[in-house]
């Protein structure tokens, strides 16, 4: 089976691989090997393109169980294929940074991220489709993690299979970092650490909680601001769980301001002044904004940072709070 072969396909419906069998896969068979060093691609579809062709082995057409000898050099043209189906809508992103691998955005509250039941259109994955239509070729479009939807702030979408692949590999590794802004209700007088399983709630699917046996979650926090009857936290994420702020932050008896899941209710500070009663009570989702985000670009290895401005409603929260009683720095 040594015969040449020659692609067909649509230069633009291709990515193109190049490299070599490193000494850790020598031995192993070619689909075997080609899985490993592409993880974004099932085996069953690299062992197709190896069948088809579209996968050789030193220039040469071979077969799935044929083994690789070290400094072998691999091509793969990977026909990309449709993912997804929902419809591209015209709707404004607040782009921070965008090249050829990824593109980080400022999500606004209110725009939920993935179409579903009740949400078919007007979501974030709409908006992308019609901002970049190749990004329907990537799973989810290439969004690799979640804000809720009234949750505000930054976060990174992969442009390409291999941004998506070292993108998702980084949040399974906690080698993503994730800063958020949290207005809670009462007052703390120092930061800490909240280690607390979380799942879904045994009595309302709705929600989740922290439930014994659940998955492992890890917050860290540390106060920023202090007001008459609430705290500006600062919050690092060291797990992603659904929810996780929310939950954490309630289960320790300080609920974000305005959570209507999680959220203790409205509390007003004691002789709070006309304006902020009526900002508070105006407010109607969780104060909450994912304000930084920090990973290693997919492609060059280099660690890249990226702040997300915080929307004016919570920032006019934050000022009449000021106002009606000036913080301490913590």
């Amino acid at each position: 089976m040594n015969e040449s072969v020659e692609t067909d396909l649509d230069p633009a419906a291709v990515e193109h691989f190049e490299f070599r069998i490193g000494a850790d896969a020598a031995g192993r068979r070619f689909d075997q090997a080609l899985a490993e060093a592409l993880p974004q691609f099932s085996r069953a579809r690299l062992a197709g393109w190896i069948k088809d062709g579209r996968a050789t082995l030193n220039g040469e057409v071979r077969r799935p169980k044929d083994s690789v000898h070290a400094g072998d050099a691999v091509v793969l043209h990977a026909e990309r294929e449709i993912q997804i189906s929902d419809e591209p809508e015209d709707i404004a992103l607040d782009i921070l940074f965008e090249d050829r691998d990824v593109l980080v955005l400022n999500k606004p509250a209110g725009l939920v991220v993935h179409p579903g039941a009740g949400n078919a259109r007007g979501t974030l994955v709409n908006a992308l489709l019609h901002h970049d239509p190749t990004l329907r070729e990537l799973p989810r479009a290439g969004i690799v993690h979640r804000l809720d939807k009234d949750t505000s702030g930054a976060m990174v979408v992969a442009k390409t299979l291999q941004a998506h692949a070292a993108l998702v590999a980084q949040l399974s590794e906690r080698e993503v970092n994730r800063r958020y802004l949290a207005l809670v209700n009462g007052t703390l007088i120092a930061g800490g650490r909240i280690d607390a399983p979380i799942d879904r709630h045994p009595r309302d699917r709705i929600r989740m909680g922290v439930v014994e046996g659940g998955r492992d979650a890890i917050t860290h926090y540390r106060v920023v601001e202090r007001f008459r009857a609430h705290t500006l936290l600062s919050c690092q994420l060291e797990t992603g769980r659904t929810h996780q702020i929310r939950v954490h932050l309630a289960h320790i008896r300080h609920g974000i301001v305005g959570d209507p899941l999680y959220g203790p209710g409205l509390k007003l500070p004691k002789g709070a002044p006309p304006a902020l009663i009526e900002c508070l009570r105006g407010f109607k989702r969780q104060a909450l904004h994912a304000a930084e985000l920090a990973f290693e670009h997919p492609r060059t290895k280099k660690p890249v940072a990226f702040s997300a401005v915080m929307p004016e409603d919570m920032e006019e929260l934050i000022a009449f709070l000021r106002r009606a009683s000036p913080p301490e720095s913590a």
